[in-house]
């Protein structure tokens, strides 16, 4: 049934419910958000209580998820009201679920939504073998101390030094610079100066495999635009991903733009998803008029044709 199926984009997720009584239980289909599936279920007796949990499985009880939530209901309309949990985040084990006891009465429709995308990890993580972590100590040593690096990085603040090697093989126009006879070859020096030093320097920890998760979040941007530059898919693709994973009302539009500057289809559509299917339009009202003077005619054209998919489904 529709009304039992919950809608995704990464690690968002809504559930829309068009006919609840005063004294009603739904529970939804499962949905899947991270490596696990979900169930939201909804229920009214004497108070209303919405709960998320993860269908019982021997992945679950294997790799049981730590997750953080915040859940949102929101009533339907153009004055919606928003009513927001406190943040969930713990361990999730066989049996265990978010309970949210939801301080107010809904009858009729309303969404459920959770208003605080964050990634679901496994408990457990993955561990790489002793040979692989040797590897990349080799590797962060190399590119720390600058052992037998052979080419130099200009960036807009300062300079680095690397390896002409490790640059060729991960990036097909690195590796066209020092195979033909380009100034780069010559001088062993690239200009990089659209990235700071802190950017780059996150670039080439990338390449060299020894990236921390909080360096890659703060310079994603600057790593999405060097990624297209110098064709690094599989940075481009890392990109896109967690660009999806945290869209909210106040980037969204941000997002939207650099979807349609690199050609990102996937965040693409997850932002139309997001402002149409979602019905988060209404959130950015004050922000969309100075977006339309600004974006490009094409994307205006494919905003206004995801309106009119909206339209004919409602």
């Amino acid at each position: 049934m529709a009304e039992t199926k919950v809608e995704t984009i990464s690690r968002l997720a809504q559930w829309k419910i068009d006919n609840f009584g005063p004294w009603s239980f739904k529970k939804s289909e499962p949905f899947k958000i991270g490596i696990w599936n979900w169930y939201l279920s909804v229920e009214k007796n004497r108070y209303m209580y919405v709960r998320l949990f993860p269908e019982p499985s021997r992945l679950s009880k294997e790799q049981s998820p730590l997750a953080r939530f915040v859940l949102r209901v929101s009533v339907a309309g153009a004055n919606r009201r928003f009513y927001i949990s406190p943040v969930h985040e713990r361990l999730l084990r066989s049996c265990d679920d978010f309970m949210w006891p939801v301080d107010c009465a809904f009858h009729g429709r309303f969404v459920i939504d959770n208003g605080e995308p964050s990634p679901v990890w496994s408990s457990n993580g993955s561990m790489q073998s002793v040979a692989s972590q040797s590897t990349l100590r080799c590797l962060s040593r190399m590119l720390d101390e600058a052992i037998h690096s052979d080419v130099t990085i200009n960036t807009s603040d300062g300079n680095l030094r690397a390896h002409k090697a490790i640059l060729s093989a991960s990036s097909p126009v690195f590796h066209s610079m020092f195979r033909h006879n380009l100034k780069e070859k010559e001088s062993s020096i690239i200009h990089i100066e659209d990235m700071t030093l802190e950017s780059c320097m996150a670039l080439l920890s990338y390449l060299y495999g020894t990236i921390k998760h909080e360096d890659f979040w703060q310079h994603r941007l600057a790593l999405l635009g060097a990624a297209n530059k110098y064709g690094i898919s599989d940075l481009k693709d890392a990109c896109e991903e967690s660009l999806l994973e945290d869209i909210n009302s106040s980037n969204v539009l941000e997002r939207l733009q650099d979807a349609w500057l690199y050609q990102l289809d996937k965040l693409k559509k997850g932002c139309l998803t997001y402002l149409f299917d979602f019905g988060k339009i209404y959130d950015v009202r004050e922000e969309i008029d100075n977006f339309f003077r600004q974006a490009n005619r094409e994307l205006m054209l494919e905003m206004f044709q995801e309106v009119l998919t909206v339209w004919k489904l409602t």
